[in-house]
């Protein structure tokens, strides 16, 4: 798999993270659901900086 597909594929992972999340939790909630927004994508970076650097990723 290209490492496009593989971005695309973690994006598209975040986006349902995030979605399923204001969902089932947040929905009437304003800073909540904002606060969980923002830990959930900085989550995600984390992750995605850590493995991209482990696998000798520019």
């Amino acid at each position: 798999m290209g490492r496009q597909a593989a971005v695309a594929l973690y994006v598209l992972a975040l986006v349902a993270v995030v979605v399923g999340v204001d969902v089932l939790f947040f929905k009437h909630q304003f800073w909540e659901r904002l606060i969980a927004n923002v830990g959930i994508v900085l989550v995600f970076a984390a992750f995605y900086l850590r493995f991209r650097l482990a696998l000798g990723g520019k």
